[in-house]
């Protein structure tokens, strides 16, 4: 019986490439053990371990010079989001210069990109596109009313208690520079008729969605964050509504579920009715409805308005 010499503590129990075997003097012939499987060109994978998205990103990159994770993985790993159409998992999205020739291994689709400096970020150790390169990066396969919404997310104003940030990932006038860079990307174009819809205050993907679609619906274009008493920072707050009309509407996703989170949603709620506003409160059903229904119940509301 042929006896297995360990590997070093840190490779055991992840998988490595061929370059970090090199610096550590591990054999060649070590790498064709039978506790290791091949995990592609220069990749190693212990015997039996799955890897997760944020693995299979760390080591395609580390096997792979030059490359930065980009597209649709950026998007996942960054917390941008995608449709729930578009699996941004199955396969690894790696960009390279156009300089360079385009990655081709299985599981992994490849670009060839112009880059400017600060379009690549460092994400625990992983290049990867930055939010707003990879917000242009997908606008060619999203469509505009998704290239809008996660535009929204970039410009919003994060929540420091929440997010650990004071500043939003993005400005209107820095993705305008950004396009004006890339003028040849495809998808450009999208991007810019995004830019010109796009409005700081929503916080979520729906709630974009439903500003669009009570825009669509010939209503007027509704106050985003809309406050109770516009003059107390500290006033209760719906998501969006008109404040002329007495309309306050709120989308309530997941997270509105916990139990510290619903004590909140019902001061919010009785505030707004406590003051006779008209007050609507969607949730994901809507949501697959379009707002539709919705959308028709705040027609009526505004209607009876003084």
């Amino acid at each position: 019986m042929v006896r297995i010499n360990p590997l070093p503590e840190g490779l055991r129990y992840r998988a490595f490439t061929t370059y970090e075997s090199r610096e550590l003097g591990i054999p060649a012939k070590r790498l064709r053990a039978k506790d290791l499987s091949d995990g592609g060109r220069l990749i190693h994978v212990p015997k039996g371990r799955p890897l997760d998205l944020v693995e299979r990103a760390r080591v395609l990159t580390e096997a792979t010079p030059g490359a930065w994770i980009s597209h649709e993985t950026a998007a996942i790993l960054t917390g941008l989001g995608l449709p729930p159409w578009l699996d941004g998992g199955k396969s690894i999205h790696l960009s390279k210069p156009h300089t360079l020739p385009r990655v081709r291994r299985s599981g992994v689709t490849g670009h060839r990109v112009r880059v400017h400096p600060g379009e690549v970020m460092d994400l625990d150790g992983i290049p990867v596109s930055v939010r707003p390169r990879t917000w242009l990066d997908l606008a060619n396969v999203l469509p505009l009313n998704y290239v809008i919404a996660m535009g929204d997310q970039l410009i919003r104003r994060p929540r420091p208690s929440l997010e650990f940030r004071t500043e939003p990932y993005a400005y209107l006038s820095g993705l305008q520079l950004l396009i004006r860079q890339h003028p040849n990307l495809q998808g450009v174009e999208k991007a810019r008729l995004a830019l010109e819809e796009m409005q700081v205050g929503a916080d979520s993907y729906p709630e974009t969605f439903l500003r669009l679609a009570m825009r669509e619906a010939g209503l007027p274009e509704p106050e985003l964050q809309l406050r109770l008493n516009p003059t107390d920072p500290m006033s209760p707050a719906a998501d969006l509504g008109y404040r002329r009309f007495r309309i306050a509407v709120q989308y309530d996703g997941a997270h509105h579920l916990t139990r510290q989170q619903q004590s909140r949603d019902n001061r919010r709620d009785e505030a707004f009715l406590s003051a006779g506003w008209s007050y609507f409160k969607l949730n994901a059903d809507d949501l697959a409805d379009g707002f539709a229904g919705a959308i028709g119940r705040i027609k009526k509301a505004k209607l009876r308005a003084p």
